[in-house]
């Protein structure tokens, strides 16, 4: 006979209207009962696993060990089916729970004692979030994102191709088993390593600060991310004589997140620093591979332990009360050392068999084709499970001929620097004014010391800024522009970065744009570019301050260098003077304090210098390489090249050709052509393409061709662009 669980498989809320509830119950067999252990603080207790019912059920005496009852929400609901009568919960609480290594929600509803036989029932609310699976070790957990369906007990293998980029494995047994390696990866967390955060200051004179005020709604995200913080066993309440203050930093999403401002504490701590293997060394080991993997791994922080002596000195103030970190937090400017040596010391072992290439938080598999690619990536995912590393799948790569990683560009065997390190220079705008020249000139000659016969190449654009030539850009003008373009962006001008050597991150901003240029001390004693940056400001922040677009500058130039930085004490060389004393302030506006908490995770000294010494930079920001691609106009390209013959023909040629120039990137046809990557142009849309170029100015043909080029490709465009210009009406 059957052994009954009787679940609330029907509620209703206390109200006059409301119908008497059906009673259901759930008739499970004694063997087929699943329960798992949860744990709520410090709170453990076993739980029914019962998709019978509606919603999850704590019983009254195991809730007094984690929420009193003065706390519990004023909705009642009436159950039916955990008895012959209804039953009147005591109210409910929220409280996160983990579940194999996701993170759940959770509503409880309080039971009366008598009433519920378990301790607690996780019922089928819980189906919002996860998918529930059963097999013979007992019951599982999935959230939705890991694509797998449970359905009538039957598991259905979601298109993980929606989600992450495999159409290019032509092997179909090949990607099966990566399509199941994807499907199936569940961060368990079974296994820790003896790697914690030792805090370590300068001095003994305590750091105590406290937040400004916070308006209520600000007040009741803080208390929502506090409790989670210790259900979650991340902080507990603390009595230390050292607090910092905290932020709330607004997401992309409008949620707010709790941050803890450590500036003050960071300038006592003892680094950390890490050694990271030679950017040299790492490319030597990836050169024989044919086929490479990168994955990106989620912020892991709270995987690692702070040592409990050292604990109090995270501590800080919110409204309610002192808390300090059981977990490494963000912002202090150790944390990114620590969770470095951490992902080490995990992969030790599979690093030594040359399985996997680490980076800072770069996971690199290379393989010599596809079946060592997938052997590798089972076991890098065996060890990523059991430690409990969450994987952004949405930004890996999987068995690729071609990857873009460490400012490099891998393929067949072979490496070359990244397109994106010279970018800003190679896609300079042609100048159509004076002082477009003026700024390019600017930018090429800060370099001129490394440029034999500099004057003499640069003449035909000198003489277009004296007051008594006319501006004439012409073929001796656009050799001479892009000749310098071509000197700017390879040796003996562009260097190569090596750990340890002299670093300045030089940057600027204007309304138009930022650009920074990363330098390092070479073996001739001065300083070269290593890479270039160049980016348009958008609508919202052409809006910003003059101080918050330099802050901006410095932010976008850490992130897009942090592969360099990370681990490095550099410069950075600025002509605001006022950056340094906005880093200092105490009170900061919300959107600096978010930019500044990132600016702690690295090793940097504030150098200002005026603007006149600053062009190199000006001119990146001034003329940022955004030309003609809008993302309108991308996505118009990306669907004309599915329905052009052409196009699809020459997509046909990448997998059977290793010496194809074509390559695919974000379901878009490229073509590789002297260190550019090139839009492949539908046919549909090539004379709108070289119209868009030609207005910008209505330049003469060699200009408007010069312009096309810098990035698309359409064949015979000499011959086309021709056709589009006489036909041109100003």
């Amino acid at each position: 006979m059957p052994w009954i669980v009787r679940s609330a498989a029907r509620i209703r809320k206390i109200n006059k209207s409301s119908s008497s509830p059906v009673q259901i119950c759930s008739r499970i067999s004694k063997e087929r009962i699943k329960t798992r252990k949860i744990t709520i603080g410090n709170k453990t207790f076993e739980a029914l696993i019962d998709t019978g019912s509606s919603v999850t059920l704590i019983r009254e005496d195991v809730s007094k060990g984690i929420i009193e009852q003065s706390k519990f929400s004023g909705d009642i609901v009436v159950l039916s089916g955990l008895g012959k009568y209804e039953v009147k919960t005591k109210g409910s609480f929220q409280r996160e729970i983990e579940l194999d290594g996701e993170k759940y929600s959770v509503t409880w509803h309080v039971v009366p004692t008598p009433y519920l036989e378990f301790q607690a029932v996780i019922g089928s609310d819980i189906l919002e979030q996860a998918f529930v699976g059963f097999d013979r070790k007992g019951v599982y957990f999935r959230k939705h994102e890991d694509k797998v369906w449970f359905m009538h007990t039957q598991i259905y293998e979601a298109r993980i191709e929606d989600e992450i980029e495999v159409k290019h494995v032509t092997n179909p047994r090949i990607r099966k088993e990566l399509s199941e390696l994807i499907n199936n990866y569940i961060p368990k967390k079974t296994e820790t390593t003896n790697v914690s955060m030792r805090i370590i200051l300068k001095d003994d004179v305590p750091v105590y600060l406290t937040s400004t005020p916070f308006v209520i709604s600000e007040n009741q995200a803080v208390n929502k991310q506090i409790d989670e913080w210790l259900d979650q066993g991340i902080v507990r309440q603390s009595s230390s004589e050292y607090a910092s203050p905290i932020v709330l930093v607004k997401k992309n999403d409008g949620t707010a997140r709790l941050c803890v401002d450590y500036r003050k504490l960071n300038r006592k701590l003892v680094k950390d620093r890490f050694p990271l293997p030679l950017i040299e060394d790492v490319l030597d080991k990836l050169q024989d591979a044919k086929v490479y993997s990168t994955l990106d791994l989620k912020n892991g922080f709270f995987h690692v332990e702070v040592n409990e002596d050292c604990k109090h000195f995270t501590s800080f103030v919110v409204p309610d009360g002192q808390f300090e970190f059981n977990k490494v937090p963000f912002g202090l400017s150790t944390s990114p050392s620590v969770f470095q040596r951490y992902v080490y010391s995990i992969f030790r072992e599979l690093m030594r068999k040359g399985i996997v290439i680490i980076y800072m938080d770069d996971l690199i598999i290379p393989a010599k084709d596809e079946d060592e690619g997938i052997e590798k990536l089972k076991k890098v995912f065996e060890v990523a499970s059991k430690y409990g590393l969450e994987i952004k799948f949405k930004k890996c790569q999987f068995l690729r001929r071609k990857v873009e990683c460490l400012g490099h560009v891998f393929e067949n065997g072979t490496v070359r620097p990244s397109v994106a390190k010279t970018i800003a220079v190679k896609k300079f705008p042609v100048p159509t004014t004076v002082k477009q020249v003026q700024s390019f000139l600017g930018l090429t000659g800060y370099f001129r010391k490394f440029i034999p016969a500099y004057s003499k190449i640069a003449k035909p654009l000198s003489d277009l800024i004296r007051s008594d030539n006319p501006f004439v850009f012409e073929q001796p003008q656009i050799e001479a522009f892009e000749k310098l373009k071509k000197l700017l962006t390879e040796s003996p001008v562009l260097s190569i970065f090596q750990q340890g050597k002299t670093t300045e991150l030089h940057t600027d901003e204007s309304q138009q744009g930022y650009g920074a240029v990363l330098l390092q001390e070479a073996e001739d004693g001065k300083l070269h570019p290593v890479q270039y940056m160049s980016k348009k400001t958008t609508p919202a922040e052409e809006k910003y301050s003059s101080y918050e677009l330099e802050v901006l500058a410095v932010v976008n130039a850490l992130r897009k260098f942090r592969t360099y930085l990370m681990g490095n004490h550099f410069k950075i060389i600025t002509d605001c003077s006022a950056f340094q004393r906005t880093m200092d302030k105490k009170d900061l506006v919300t959107r600096i304090a978010r930019w500044a908490l990132l600016l702690e995770e690295f090793d940097y000294e504030i150098v200002h210098r005026s603007g006149q010494r600053m062009q190199h930079v000006d001119a990146l920001s001034r003329y940022p390489v955004a030309i003609i691609t809008s993302d309108t106009l991308t996505a118009r390209l990306k669907r004309a090249q599915q329905e052009d013959e052409y196009t699809q023909s020459l997509r046909s040629m990448i997998g059977s050709n290793n010496d194809s120039d074509f390559f695919d990137k974000n379901e878009i046809l490229y073509k590789y052509v002297d260190g550019h990557e090139l839009i492949v142009v539908p046919r549909e849309m090539q004379t709108e393409i070289i119209k868009l170029a030609h207005e910008k100015g209505h330049f003469s043909a060699a200009k408007t061709e010069g312009v096309v080029k810098q990035e698309f490709f359409i064949p015979n465009l000499s011959k086309q662009v021709q056709n589009v210009i006489v036909n041109c009406v100003p």
